[in-house]
C-alpha cells in the first residue's frame, strides 16, 4: 500500500523527510536539491512528464493568431509564438492595440500569461526557464550577466500578474470556470485529465508554445521500498497506462497520448525544448523577477 501526502515540489526542500520512502517533486531541479541533501546517489528515474501549455479563450487565441502571436492547427489547438510574444510583453502591449479584440468586450488591458507564484511553485518557476531561454538567444541562462540581462523582462511578466497563485490547480480551475485571465500557464496533464473526464470545453484553445519546458516528474528514492516504487512507475504497463488516463506522458512512447487530438498534440512537433537552469539558477531567476 502506497500512501501519498502532496507538497509543492520547491518546498519540498525545505521538509523534514526523514521516514519517508520516496520524494517525486515535477520536475529535475528540486529533485537533484533533494538528492544531493539526503545523499541519494545514481540516476534519478524521470517515470513521466508533462510540457508547459497556454489555455486560451478561443476569442483570444483568435485574437493572437490574427496578430501573428499564435497559429491555430485545429479549432482547439494551436502554437504560440513565444519570441512573438515576449516582444509584445517587452511593449506593454494591451488588447486594444490588437486588430479584431475591439469586438470582444472581455479583451482589455495588458496581454499576459498568467502563471503560478516562481518561488514557489515549479510551473510558474519553469514559464521563467522558458522565458530566460528565449530572451537569452536560445541558451540557458547561466552567470550573473545574463541573470541581469533577463531580469526586467522576467519581473515584466510577473508583477504585471498581480497576486499569484502558489499551485496551478487553482488557476486551472478559474480558468475552466470562465474566471480570471483568458491566457493561463499549465500543465498539459491538466487538459488532458480533463478530457479524460469526458470534458470537451467549446471555449478552450490549448496553445503550445514553440519553445517549452518539460515537467519531468522525477522520482527521488530515500529507501529500498522507494527505489522499488520509482521503478514500477516506470517500468510497470498497468501504471504506465495510469499515467496517460492521468494526463501524463510516459517516458520513451508517444502511442496512446492523445488519441482525440482535437485539443493535444499527440507527438510534440514543432515544439522545442528549452533547457532549465540549475536549481540556484531558477531560484535567482524567481527572487528576481518578484522583485
Amino acid at each position: 500500500t502506497v500512501k501519498a501526502e502532496t507538497s509543492g515540489s520547491w518546498a519540498m526542500e525545505g521538509l523534514d523527510l526523514k521516514g519517508y520512502d520516496l520524494a517525486l517533486p515535477s520536475s529535475q531541479a528540486p529533485a537533484r536539491e533533494l538528492a544531493a541533501k539526503y545523499e541519494v546517489t545514481g540516476t534519478l528515474p524521470r517515470p513521466f512528464y508533462s510540457p508547459l501549455v497556454v489555455v486560451a479563450h478561443k476569442n483570444a487565441a483568435e485574437v493572437l493568431a490574427g496578430n501573428g502571436l499564435a497559429t491555430l492547427d485545429e479549432d482547439h489547438r494551436g502554437t504560440l509564438k513565444m519570441a512573438a510574444y515576449l516582444d509584445a510583453a517587452r511593449a506593454d502591449r494591451t488588447w486594444q492595440q490588437l486588430k479584431g479584440a475591439k469586438k470582444y468586450g472581455e479583451l482589455t488591458g495588458t496581454v499576459y500569461l498568467s502563471s503560478t507564484d516562481p518561488e514557489t511553485s515549479n510551473s510558474g518557476a519553469l514559464y521563467l526557464a522558458a522565458a530566460s531561454y528565449v530572451e537569452n538567444g536560445g541558451k540557458v541562462v547561466a552567470g550573473a550577466a545574463e541573470v541581469d540581462r533577463a531580469a526586467p523582462l522576467l519581473h515584466k511578466l510577473v508583477s504585471v500578474q498581480g497576486a499569484q497563485q502558489s499551485g496551478s490547480d487553482a488557476v486551472f480551475r478559474d480558468f475552466v470556470s470562465g474566471a480570471g485571465n483568458p491566457l493561463v500557464v499549465v500543465y498539459e496533464s491538466q487538459v488532458a485529465s480533463l478530457l479524460a473526464r469526458g470534458e470537451q470545453p467549446e471555449d478552450l484553445v490549448v496553445l503550445y508554445p514553440d519553445t517549452t519546458v518539460n515537467s519531468d516528474h522525477t522520482a527521488v528514492p530515500l529507501t529500498e521500498d522507494g527505489k522499488a516504487v520509482a521503478e514500477l512507475l516506470s517500468s510497470d504497463p498497468a501504471l504506465r497506462k495510469l499515467e496517460v488516463r492521468h494526463g501524463f506522458r510516459p517516458q520513451g512512447e508517444a502511442a496512446g497520448f492523445a488519441s482525440d487530438t482535437t485539443y493535444l498534440k499527440q507527438e510534440l512537433t514543432g515544439v522545442h525544448q528549452a533547457a532549465v537552469p540549475t536549481s540556484k539558477g531558477l531560484h535567482e531567476l524567481a527572487r528576481r523577477a518578484r522583485g
